[in-house]
């Protein structure tokens, strides 16, 4: 049951989960979310079959109806769940995670998601209570429902003219082959673009240096302006720019002020994650934008700029998230736009570096992971150590700490999906950004007997 996680179920099949769960999750999601019928779809991998056939049964053995789009990615599934109506969907995917993973994103009306807190949790209690599963006196019914060419619609909406942008793509072996050459044709210089649950050529994650090497090459060897790369299930989405550097995600979510803000005139909230770069907010204010900071992960980003009705917003991880789309991430949406931008400023002379640069103001440590055991207390020192010596002029404790001082910040705290506390600060210089690094891992590891991964 180690599977359950406070965005979603999420670990290695037949490990951390297997067919009898996926099934029990199944057949208890009608009665959570008070419903006769779900919208189901999978991501590619080898498992993703067996998971699906499990979830089937569930589901229908409780007496509800299941509205199967066959492969898919997650975001599909989102559009479909708010786009028809659905008060339940379930995508199985392990997103980023590698091929021998699997897990299930369940969102509930107008894809809302439903995590640990939010359903999830029920679930996992009413199965560790073995509570009976009984065979409704009439079973559901498996319709078949294709969703593909409304979906692509809503995203062709936002195409504009990349006529003069040479663009490098990968992906992934993942979900993004479904739709990416229906949306930018054959222009771009693609790689890994065969679907393939084994992630033959590189992990499904983006985040990690080595997974984007590839990427970074071709950008250099066909001389494009911007490089896209998508994880799994295409809910997130990466760049590198000309010079095949790789752009922190929460900078773009400032890049994406220039078509909201900017060009489209909206005025009002953007989300940020309490790990993205305070250089986010400096420039988007004068665009007027409302900055908030929230929790990591979809189940509280997504419920959040839909309460907070947001503008957009975006994550750390590569998570963008707009009010045109349920409020919900799609890392296709996002580079659908990213693009307009990319090319709107080449119009104008200048490259994505280039504005990027404009944006970044600070150095930054990027996440540093360390495996402790006691996180807690771990946690609680790195925040009382600098606290101590500094007066804050921000703190903010609803997902570990943020703390904020005049010339740098920090973030720690504990990973939802994996062993880790995870730290990441800023500074105005490299000098500063090392020295606070240090004292950190002087504490985690010398005190705590911490290892950094």
């Amino acid at each position: 049951m180690g599977a359950f996680h406070a965005y979603d179920i999420r670990g290695i099949w037949n490990v951390d989960w297997d067919a009898e769960i996926a099934y029990k999750v199944g057949y208890f999601i009608p009665e959570l979310l008070k419903t006769d019928k779900v919208l189901l779809g999978r991501d590619c991998r080898l498992s993703s079959d067996e998971v699906h056939d499990a979830v089937v049964r569930g589901v229908n053995d409780a007496g509800a109806d299941i509205y199967d789009i066959g492969l898919s990615t997650t975001p599909m599934v989102y559009f479909g769940t708010a786009n028809y109506g659905f008060s339940a969907s379930v995508q199985i995917t392990a997103s980023h995670n590698p091929g021998e993973y699997n897990g299930m994103k369940v969102s509930t009306v107008n894809a809302a998601a439903i995590g640990f807190d939010a359903g999830l949790g029920q679930i996992k209690q009413w199965i560790d209570e073995g509570r009976p599963c009984p065979v409704a006196s009439k079973r559901g019914t498996v319709y078949q429902k294709d969703i593909h060419q409304d979906y692509l619609n809503f995203l062709l909406k936002y195409k504009e003219d990349y006529s003069s942008l040479k663009i490098a793509m990968d992906l992934s072996n993942g979900m993004a082959n479904l739709y990416a050459k229906e949306i930018f044709g054959e222009q771009p210089s693609y790689i890994f673009d065969t679907i393939d649950g084994r992630f033959p050529n590189h992990e499904p994650n983006p985040l990690i240096p080595a997974n984007v090497v590839a990427l970074q090459e071709l950008v250099k060897k066909t001389g494009a302006d911007i490089g896209v790369i998508y994880d799994g299930d295409a809910d997130r989405v990466m760049f590198v720019d000309e010079n095949a550097k790789f752009i922190s995600p929460d900078l773009m979510i400032a890049v994406l002020g220039h078509y909201f803000l900017e060009r489209r005139g909206e005025k009002g909230i953007v989300l940020q994650d309490i790990r993205s770069s305070k250089a986010v907010g400096e420039y988007l204010a004068p665009m007027g934008a409302e900055m908030r900071t929230w929790k990591v992960g979809r189940a509280f980003a997504a419920n959040k700029l839909r309460e907070l009705d947001g503008i957009y917003g975006g994550e750390l991880a590569g998570h963008y998230y707009f009010r045109d789309f349920f409020y919900s991430d799609s890392g296709l949406l996002a580079s659908i736009i990213v693009l307009n931008v990319v090319a709107q400023m080449k119009a104008k002379g200048i490259s994505i570096s280039q504005l990027i640069s404009k944006i970044e103001k600070y150095r930054n440590s990027g996440e540093v992971n360390f495996k402790v055991e006691d996180k807690k207390g771990a946690m609680e020192a790195v925040k009382e150590h600098f606290t101590a010596e500094e007066t804050p002029t921000a703190f903010m404790d609803f997902d570990g700490y943020r703390v904020e001082f005049p010339d740098w910040w920090f973030n720690v705290r504990p990973s939802n999906t994996e062993p880790y506390l995870r730290f990441i600060c800023e500074a105005t210089s490299e000098t500063l950004l090392a020295e606070k690094l240090e004292q950190v891992k002087d504490i985690i590891v010398n005190r705590f007997g911490g290892q950094q991964k």
